[in-house]
């Protein structure tokens, strides 16, 4: 007799399907068992506000937890980046598997890049954290770019492009990545220029906090560097007090001698959206052995880049 199915809760959209796809076929592998995709809608989802007016964080994960509070589903698969920083006592991230490439990407009329698109270029994102530091980047290299709130799936955006209504749109690398369309990315951009979302690339595989035999299934999938990495980010955030509407960028990633890693870096940005003031911090340690340590780099990082002035900068929000 074959054994149950398991029960994999996901959202609709393309991305979301190719990613819960791709962590499906782990899990089958890892238990022997099938899985299938249970599709369900979220706010997020079919909201036409901009993410920032709607709360930001969560939008996309209530109705998957929910889910799974309820029983309906086994477990689901979230981007990391849109989970909340606080975790809810019956449910646990089993696994984080490897992170997909972390960076921001743009696709752009006549395959240009950043640098040499022309005076007055007009770029599409929805996200502050984006805003700040390419309207930084623009004052920096004495460009004239305006950048443009939107909303949509990588269709919708790249199409603004492709119609001519815009000159450039924001991605993720790791979405172009999952659904097969890195082809179409004009320009990666380097994490110097802007700093990702904090968790940006990295899946969360979330399940019931007492279900102890899925959760040693899917902690096989588990990837403790990346783990570490997403958990310092995730940490610079939640003591900045941020959401994930805030325009703060995080990066920790790992320093090697070719042969073995050496110590973990973790970055930090946070600026005005108009990129006037941008306040830019890193620290370099032992790679964290534990969640205790990950957790306490992230927030050091926080409490300098406090001091220096990112707070006055938290409580912009995209109009």
């Amino acid at each position: 007799m074959t054994e149950k199915a398991l029960r994999l809760g996901t959202r609709r959209s393309k991305l979301a399907m190719a990613q819960s796809g791709q962590v499906a076929e782990a899990v089958s592998q890892v238990t022997g068992r099938p899985v299938e995709l249970v599709e369900i809608t979220t706010y997020g989802d079919v909201s036409r506000e901009h993410l920032a007016q709607i709360g930001g964080t969560g939008v996309f994960v209530a109705a998957l937890r929910e889910a799974l509070a309820r029983g309906e589903v086994d477990f689901a698969v979230h981007s990391l980046k849109d989970l909340p920083t606080t975790q809810p006592d019956e449910l646990v991230v089993a696994a984080i598997p490897v992170r997909e490439d972390p960076r921001d990407v743009m696709v752009t009329r006549d395959a240009l890049k950043l640098a040499d698109l022309p005076r007055g270029a007009r770029i599409g994102t929805g996200s502050p954290r984006r805003m700040a530091q390419l309207n930084a980047y623009a004052r920096s290299h004495g460009m004239d770019i305006e950048t443009v709130p939107i909303r949509g799936n990588v269709d919708t955006r790249i199409g603004y492009v492709r119609k001519g209504e815009l000159d450039a749109v924001v991605l993720a690398a790791a979405g172009m990545n999952r659904i097969g369309r890195s082809d179409e990315v004009t320009d990666f951009l380097s994490v110097d220029t802007v700093l990702p979302a904090p968790g940006q690339g990295a899946l969360a595989v979330e399940c019931a906090a007492d279900d102890a035999e899925l959760i040693a299934a899917l902690a096989e999938l588990d990837d403790p560097f990346t783990r570490a990495a997403v958990t310092a980010e995730r940490s610079l955030l939640a003591a900045l007090e941020a959401g994930c509407s805030a325009p703060v960028g995080a990066l920790a990633d790992l320093l090697t001698d070719g042969q073995s890693v050496k110590e973990m870096r973790l970055r930090g940005v946070v600026g005005s959206t108009d990129g006037s003031t941008l306040v830019q911090l890193s620290t370099t340690g032992p790679v964290p052995e534990t969640h205790e340590a990950a957790m306490a780099l992230g927030r050091e990082l926080a409490a300098e880049m406090l001091t220096q002035g990112a707070a006055g900068l938290m409580g912009e929000r995209a109009q």
